[in-house]
């Protein structure tokens, strides 16, 4: 595998470095850590802060939802590496505007771990947080233990939906809550097809034959529920669908927002394949789509797959979803 890169060592520096050059009217970094960025206009006086983060290496994930209507600030660590308690500490502190921080991050141990220790940091400086977790993989947990499922591409439907609260000015305990209920009504399956190279060590995150897949894969790797020979687009589209279908018990006349999501090598072209199918699926059960999202918005570097999320729709629900927002990877006018 071949990357454009230099210093394997310096490789987060190197493209958050790029990120700030790029786009210095969106995102900034409050100290000298470039490994923490801010919205630009950090802090607003009187609104809830949101603090999300995690590993590198599934941009547009963590960094690029920073901004209007999304989150206000993140901390990242190496390749799949949690950032550091002090860095949490840091984004903490230069988005907090008065009115309390809201952790939202996935479903990891060494995450969980790093920001309940921020959280305590944040504690004596005064400054009132709470957590909550992403955990919407069907495939790691069954929905009796949903609470410890792995977080994934589904967060976004979070970071959306809890930052348009924040944003209309929603207190801190009011902003977890909506954050809380989106998560309880999403859930997501994924399918890998070929892993990715990690760029410090040049080896595969996890190994799959030639001409095989993995049903219900993490986007570290994590062991799903099934290989087997590669099945067709619509075949894939059918087994994932149909267990978040069962998963979040959707019936006719419910409405929902899906997420098709890639990987980091899959061709969009073959994105829209898959949700060709999968909305085929959902109006067959007589299931709306009322807003529909197809790109790559939570990567593993270079793994060639897709996941699928879905999440049930109330009118709330579905306003927060159509506030405003911007950052440097994605916009709602």
């Amino acid at each position: 595998m071949k990357k454009i890169i230099n210093n394997p060592d310096a490789f987060v520096d190197e493209f958050v470095e790029g990120i700030l050059l790029a786009h210095p009217d969106k995102v900034r970094t409050p100290g000298d850590d470039p490994r923490v960025l801010v919205r630009a206009d950090a802090p607003s006086p009187g609104r809830v802060g949101i603090v999300t983060g995690g590993g590198s290496g599934h941009l547009p994930l963590f960094k690029g939802y920073v901004g209007r209507g999304l989150a206000s600030g993140v901390a990242i660590g190496n390749v799949f590496s949690s950032p550091s308690s002090e860095q949490i500490f840091e984004a903490t502190k230069a988005v907090d505007g008065g009115a309390g921080v809201l952790y939202l991050y996935g479903n990891y141990g060494g995450d969980v771990f790093n920001f309940d220790l921020a959280a305590d940091l944040a504690e004596i400086e005064g400054i009132e947080t709470t957590t909550v977790l992403g955990h919407d993989d069907v495939a790691s947990q069954p929905r009796e233990r949903a609470e410890e499922r792995r977080g994934v591409a589904g967060i976004f439907f979070a970071y959306k939906a809890a930052g348009a609260a924040a944003e209309r000015g929603d207190n801190l305990a009011a902003v977890a809550a909506v954050a809380e209920d989106i998560g309880q009504h999403t859930a997501t399956m994924g399918v890998g097809l070929a892993p990715t190279i990690l760029p410090t060590t040049g080896k595969p995150s996890f190994e799959l034959n030639d001409g095989e897949m993995e049903i219900g894969i993490g986007i570290h790797g994590e062991p799903g529920i099934r290989r087997g020979a590669l099945e067709t687009a619509n075949e894939i589209a059918e087994h994932l669908t149909e267990q978040i279908l069962a998963d979040l018990e959707l019936a006719d006349g419910d409405r929902v927002a899906v997420l098709v999501n890639g990987l980091g090598a899959t061709p969009l072209e073959e994105l829209y394949v898959l949700y060709r199918r999968v909305h085929q699926i959902l109006a067959e059960r007589g299931i709306t789509v009322a807003k529909r999202y197809v790109g790559e918005y939570a990567t593993s570097l270079e793994m060639a797959g897709a996941s699928v999320s879905v999440l049930a729709l109330n009118d709330e629900r579905l306003a927060l979803l159509e506030a405003p927002a911007a950052s440097p990877f994605f916009s709602e006018a």
